[in-house]
């Protein structure tokens, strides 16, 4: 059973009780990310949600990180292209002590000049990593060449020149902008009685914030295609198809769709191109579902020489599904696939504060495991076979990292 109150700022709070546990998930989910920033400010919600952990009025660095460590709890936090969100997971005798850090965090961070630059040598060290990781920076690449300068677009740690220019009062004058109340969940999932909503409500329910900016720009799906060079010893290719928003209707249609042509071992494309083939170690797809839009995304990583086999055996693979369909027994097994995840996740309090904070941030909405069931249930072959041949068309986007950095004349 899902709790949830509104507190007369804004801030929404979800609980769901669960007393069978003895730990207790709270995370502050924000309504902001990459998507909300602009060239100059690429990278501020990533380091924002650094600067969090770096000290408030009433305690250092160190001392918060030693808040959690002495009650052997977990705490952390992550920037996504449309939220952000700081959470922590305790013993239930230690929830109210863990909400206390965290909205300390969250109200009283100071943002140190000292600090400040310690931090931007660890975020740069943090993007200098990611440059290391081909297989990351792929995907990247290929936002970018499907939404072009929009926003969703841009990475989400930002570049070396924006993040220099980062300041304390920039800081805050993006959290006055897009930390609002209205833009603001607070989940908690765990053993903790129904009163801990009024434990939260007292330190979020009465601050304010900016005002709300309307009028999201949507972004429009470009056929586009990029490639980067660089000395490694693999090529890795993203192929990206305009996919789903958040919340759409046919959403199973497509997450069933994934689960048989990437999503596991028995996939199409991971029987086709490794077992078969041995083309690649590895290669997958997935969807990612934003808002006002989405992306279906093939990977595959191969040597230079093999490149153009792979594209072509993924070509191969595509048209078969979309020409023959999918087969009862691989509709079954997805469909399964997603009900076994899904029964699983629920034995984590985490699982279930991420779901819950992320369903009221971009949903407002809660449905019950039955009726998520009965929407995976509701998929046919039909509509997963038609779902094929309206996503996997020539519309794609393609992203490259190999060595000579050029794309192939077939592609």
């Amino acid at each position: 059973m899902i709790n949830k109150y509104t507190c007369k700022n804004g801030v929404r709070i979800v609980l769901e009780q669960i007393p069978t546990v003895r730990s207790v998930a709270i995370g502050i989910w924000i309504g902001t990310g990459s998507r909300n920033e602009n060239p100059k400010t690429n990278g501020i919600s990533h380091f924002l949600e650094h600067m969090f952990f770096k000290g408030t009025t009433s305690r250092t660095a160190k001392e918060i990180a030693e808040s959690f460590d002495s009650i052997g709890g977990q705490v952390n936090a992550f920037t996504s292209k449309e939220y952000t969100c700081y959470y922590a997971k305790v013993l239930d005798t230690h929830s109210k002590f863990a909400l206390d850090v965290l909205a300390d965090m969250f109200f009283n961070s100071t943002f140190d000049d000292n600090e400040l630059k310690k931090e931007k040598n660890v975020v740069l060290e943090e993007i200098k990593m990611y440059e290391d990781t081909p297989d990351d920076i792929v995907h990247d690449l290929l936002s970018r060449a499907i939404f072009g300068n929009h926003p969703l677009g841009y990475p989400i740690l930002g570049t070396e020149e924006t993040l220099n220019t980062f300041t304390g009062d920039s800081l805050r004058e993006y959290i006055h902008e897009r930390y609002i109340p209205d833009n603001v969940v607070i989940s908690i999932a765990g053993n903790v009685p129904e009163t801990f909503i009024h434990d939260v409500e007292q330190y979020f329910g009465s601050y304010q914030g900016g005002n709300a900016r309307t009028g999201e720009n949507t972004p429009t799906f470009h056929s586009n295609k990029i490639a980067r060079k660089k000395e490694t010893e693999q090529a890795h290719l993203c192929i990206g198809f305009e996919g789903l928003k958040v919340g759409h209707e046919d959403i199973y249609s497509l997450i069933t769709l994934n689960n048989v042509l990437g999503g596991s071992m028995s996939s199409r494309l991971f029987q086709d191109v490794r077992e078969q083939k041995g083309l690649a170690y590895s290669v997958f797809s997935y969807h990612s579902a934003y808002q006002d839009s989405g992306i279906v995304t093939i990977y595959g990583g191969t040597g230079a020489n093999q490149l153009n086999v792979l594209f072509e055996t993924i070509q191969e693979t595509l048209n078969k599904l979309k020409q023959d369909g999918i087969t009862e027994k691989e509709l079954t097994n997805s469909k399964e696939q997603l009900k076994g995840s899904l029964m699983l996740s629920l034995e984590s309090t985490n699982s279930r504060m991420s779901r819950n904070g992320k369903n009221e941030l971009l949903l407002k909405r809660h449905r019950s495991l039955d009726e998520i069931i009965e929407q995976i249930e509701a998929v046919t072959k039909d509509s997963v076979d038609e779902m094929g041949r309206n996503i996997f068309t020539d519309n794609y986007s393609i992203s490259l990292i190999s060595p000579d950095g050029e794309i192939p004349h077939n592609f």
